[in-house]
């Protein structure tokens, strides 16, 4: 992962440096935007237009209220023209509005003809009420499906449950009127993912209008490929290797060799792959995964990072749990520190995506198990077997089950808590073969850790008292120990199956809980509808 210090787009970091109104924010110069223009030329236009305004152009009426506030903050004044018409602003906003589509946006856009008559013309032109309200109505337009995308309902309606921003775009726009060059820059305040993302999509795209990839095929009786095999499919193979960047030449040779093994290994490091430079018909289903498709996938997870919220880049601590990825990151200060395998819930008890600070650590804790546990397992094994308890540790206790400490202990030896509604946490596991899997989604929705000591001492590092030693001690014990944390630890566990890691390496992931295509329909249906 790059870093996670940047979250939510520049437009919101920039919202919090200037967040201030046009009449009084001043350029470089000291000079605000409105008073560019001599105070005797400054015009206005009557307030009823927006109305009227409106009822034209029904496409953007969602934006009214909006439109209607920012002008009534400037007693209706104009603020896209300047001596010399239209002003610079405008310009660059209509570039992103046409190719809006960089963005991973497919959607038609309202009245483009008639925004575009705008630009194309080189004459001057006097302020028209029109004109001035389809540029503010289309820069709410551009925000509103770039910066701020599906709505929080509809993004709960997809499960999604991590904390959203809800912004005011309107006090940035008079930002960008003063400084129109701050709308180009993505490095400050937006998250890095987002654009790297972006930055693939765009590759993706040009791979498509070449005609994309063609289906990689193995010929009869061939069950794998290897070094030093000479075959067709190794001259489909390279080409395709070729043209996602995992091979820098494409010497169209049929001989399976060193160069195109490393290529392999690449795409199979990217793939959480074994490393290995064998090809199966496992690995041709992969890459034969069509370039439409991944780029499907790369717009839906750009449509999820506008989700996260901004405020992740100021803890100066981070646990960050990606589902698909089955993988927890530790970030300190903006930057990972620790990494862990994670075992994630399986279909039927999915993981929830949410956010929680994390408060205590519990030292060989007590396994407090659920009541649809107690009904569907344990009482049957009771049923069955009268020393069930005995046998699996457990005990009653006011009425309820749980397990003893211990090894045997389905929590392991800690757990670490972060309180909330859906009963979920980060533990050990002695059901330590599951890592060894490449697909884990095992657990009834809790995320079992590979390295729970290691994540113990992370956290710890700051507490003299909890040595290496002392931790190790705590965790074998046999006696549950709470301690409670100098620092509350903000969790987010996330849903991405589309990733560029921090050396730059595409990563997708399957879906395993078949969110993408639910997603992906809501996207395109809603696209084509505006």
């Amino acid at each position: 992962m790059r870093k996670l210090s940047t979250c939510i787009y520049s437009f919101l970091t920039i919202i919090l440096l200037l967040s201030v109104s046009c009449k009084k924010s001043k350029d470089r110069t000291g000079v605000t935007a409105l008073e560019k223009i001599p105070e005797d030329t400054i015009p206005t236009f009557d307030s009823t237009f927006v109305s009227t305004f409106f009822q034209k152009h029904p496409l953007l009426d969602k934006y009214q209220d909006e439109v209607r506030t920012l002008y009534r903050k400037h007693h209706f004044n104009y603020v896209w023209y300047d001596k010399n018409g239209v002003n610079e602003f405008g310009s660059l906003l209509h570039n992103k509005i046409i190719n809006i589509e960089d963005e991973g946006v497919l959607t038609s856009i309202p009245y483009r003809q008639k925004l575009d008559s705008i630009y194309e013309s080189v004459t001057p032109k006097k302020p028209n009420p029109t004109t001035e309200l389809l540029n503010t109505s289309m820069y709410f337009f551009y925000v509103d499906k770039v910066y701020q995308g599906l709505d929080t309902e509809k993004t709960k309606e997809m499960e999604w449950f991590l904390p959203r921003d809800k912004q005011s775009y309107g006090q940035y726009l008079d930002s960008l009127l003063i400084n129109p060059a701050l709308i180009k820059k993505n490095e400050k305040g937006l998250f890095a993912q987002y654009y790297l993302l972006k930055g693939v999509l765009k590759d993706y795209r040009k791979i498509e209008k070449k005609g994309g990839w063609g289906s990689i095929q193995l010929e009869p009786n061939v069950k794998s490929l290897n070094i030093g095999d000479s075959s067709n499919t190794i001259i489909q193979l390279r080409n395709r290797l070729f043209l996602t960047g995992e091979l820098k030449t494409d010497t169209k040779s049929a001989i399976y060799d060193e160069e195109l093994g490393n290529a392999v290994l690449k795409f199979k490091k990217a793939n959480r792959n074994a490393s290995s430079t064998i090809i199966l018909p496992s690995h041709l289903k992969v890459l034969n995964i069509s370039v439409t498709d991944r780029i499907k996938t790369l717009v839906v997870n750009m449509e999820r990072c506008r989700w996260i919220p901004k405020d992740i880049i100021k803890a100066k601590e981070v646990i960050a749990v990606n589902i698909p990825a089955y993988e927890l990151t530790y970030f300190k200060n903006g930057k990972p520190a620790f990494k862990s395998n994670v075992v994630v819930g399986k279909t039927l008890n999915k993981t929830v995506i949410f956010s929680a600070p994390m408060r205590y650590i519990v030292f060989s804790p007590y396994w407090n198990i659920p009541y649809s546990i107690i009904k569907n397992e344990i009482k049957p094994g009771i049923a069955k077997n009268p020393n069930y308890l005995a046998q699996h540790n457990m005990e009653w206790n006011d009425g309820k089950v749980r397990q003893k400490p211990g090894t045997r202990n389905s929590l392991g030896l800690v757990k670490f808590l972060f309180p909330n509604s859906n009963s979920i946490y980060l533990h050990d596991t002695p059901s330590k073969h599951l890592f060894s899997r490449r697909d884990r989604a095992f657990s009834h929705g809790c995320i079992r850790v590979e390295k729970p000591k290691e994540l113990a001492e992370v956290l710890l590092h700051n507490e003299p008292k909890w040595t290496s030693e002392e931790i190790d001690k705590a965790m074998h014990g046999g006696k549950e120990v709470w301690h409670t944390l100098q620092n509350k630890i903000p969790v987010y566990i996330g849903y991405f199956t589309a990733w560029v890691d921090t050396e730059g390496t595409l990563q997708f992931y399957e879906d395993v809980y078949e969110r993408d295509q639910p997603l992906a329909d809501l996207l395109f249906e809603k696209q084509s509808q505006n």
